[in-house]
C-alpha cells in the first residue's frame, strides 16, 4: 500500500478495505471536560486551589474520533446525546469537525457526561459523572457499520463484549482498545479472553501494572504481549514502548512546554492507528503516536490535535526509535 511520510494512503487500498462498509468506528460516550489548568499545588481534601486557567471542552470518545478525522480518516462515532447543555456543546463541536453523525443516538432526556480535570504539567486528576443510559449493543454497532477499524476508548469486559469482539473478528475488523482507569484485572471474568481477541491494546504504564499485578513495567508488558498481538504502553514524559510479535520498540518523548495533558493519550492513540492503517512498521507507528500526543499537550483539551500538515512538522521533532 503506497503512503507518503505523513501517512496518507493512496488509491491502492487493500482488498479487506474494499469489503468494509466504513473505515473507522469509534464507540464510546462523549464527555464535557471542565479543565482547570495551571494549578499551583496539588488538590487535597479541606483545601482550595486556584487554577491559572479554565475551559469547557469536548472530550471522552469525541477526542479519538476528532483526532482521526483531522488525520484524514472517515470516522463514524457511535454515541448518545440528550437534551442537556453538555450534549449540545459536544454535538456542536462534533459537527464543526465534520464527524459523520450516522452513529449518533438522540434522547428526549438529559444525557450528561461531565469530567472535571485538574491538570498540571506532570499529570492530571479527574472527577467524572455520567447519567445512566443503556448503550447500543456493541455487536449490533459493528454489524451495522462494518468498519475496517473499531476504536474502544476504554477496557470493556463482560460476556456481551466478548461476543462483540468475536463478531469483529468475523467481520475482519481491527480492534483497538485503550485501558483507562477501569477497576478490573486479568483475573476479572472475560478480561483475559477479550484481550486475546484485541489487535492493539494501549494502556499507560500504571494501568499495565495494575491490570496484570506485575511488580515491574517490563513484567507487565511481557504478560500483555503474551495475550495481545500489539501492546503499546504510554509513559508520559518517559516516552512510549510498543511490542508486536516479539519485536520491542522504545522511543523518548518530545520536549515541549506542556499546557494540558487531558487529551494526550487519545491523540497518541490516533497517531499510532493512523500510521498502522497506512501500513507503516512498528517504529514509525510509535513515532507518529508520540508526535500526536506531544502536539496535544501544547493547548487545552484536544484543541491542538494535529492535522496532516502539522503532523509532518511534529514528526521532524520525534527522537529516533530504538529496537530492543
Amino acid at each position: 500500500m503506497g503512503t507518503d511520510p505523513a501517512g496518507r494512503v493512496d488509491a491502492a487500498t487493500s482488498s479487506n478495505s474494499r469489503r468494509h462498509r466504513g473505515e473507522v468506528l469509534v464507540v464510546g460516550a462523549y464527555y464535557a471536560d471542565l479543565v482547570f489548568h495551571g494549578l499551583s499545588r496539588p488538590v487535597r481534601p479541606g483545601t482550595e486551589v486556584f487554577a491559572r486557567g479554565f475551559a469547557l471542552l469536548p472530550g471522552g470518545a469525541f477526542t479519538p474520533a476528532m483526532a482521526m478525522r483531522r488525520l484524514g480518516h472517515k470516522v463514524v462515532w457511535s454515541t448518545d446525546f440528550g437534551t442537556d447543555l453538555f450534549s449540545a456543546q459536544v454535538l456542536a463541536a462534533a459537527r464543526a469537525e465534520g464527524l459523520d453523525d450516522t452513529g449518533f443516538r438522540f434522547h428526549t432526556v438529559p444525557v450528561r457526561s461531565v469530567t472535571a480535570a485538574l491538570s498540571s504539567p506532570e499529570d492530571r486528576a479527574m472527577v467524572s459523572y455520567q447519567d445512566p443510559i443503556a448503550p447500543y449493543p456493541l455487536a449490533a454497532v459493528l454489524r451495522e457499520h462494518r468498519p475496517r477499524l473499531v476504536i474502544l476508548p476504554q477496557l470493556l469486559y463482560g460476556e456481551s463484549v466478548l461476543a462483540a469482539v468475536q463478531v469483529a473478528q468475523l467481520l475482519d475488523t481491527l480492534v483497538f482498545m485503550d485501558c483507562q482507569d477501569v477497576p478490573c484485572t486479568l483475573d476479572t471474568p472475560t478480561v483475559r479472553e477479550i484481550l486475546t481477541t484485541v489487535d492493539i491494546f494501549a494502556p499507560n504504564a500504571d494501568e499495565a501494572q495494575r491490570l496484570t499485578g506485575a511488580p515491574t513495567l517490563d513484567a507487565a508488558i511481557d504478560i500483555l504481549a503474551g495475550l495481545v498481538d500489539t501492546v503499546v504502553v504510554k509513559r508520559g514524559s518517559g516516552g512510549a514502548i510498543a511490542v508486536r510479535q516479539g519485536q520491542r520498540c522504545e522511543i523518548d518523548a518530545i520536549p515541549v512546554d506542556v499546557v494540558d495533558t487531558t487529551a494526550a493519550g487519545d491523540c497518541f492513540n490516533a497517531g499510532f492507528l493512523h500510521a498502522h492503517l497506512a501500513g507503516h512498521p512498528l517504529p514509525d507507528c510509535l513515532a507518529t503516536a508520540v508526535a500526536c500526543g506531544a502536539a496535544a499537550t501544547t493547548a487545552l483539551g484536544s484543541s491542538a490535535a494535529p492535522d496532516l500538515t502539522e503532523l509532518a512538522q511534529w514528526l521532524d521533532r520525534v527522537p529516533r526509535a530504538r529496537l530492543v
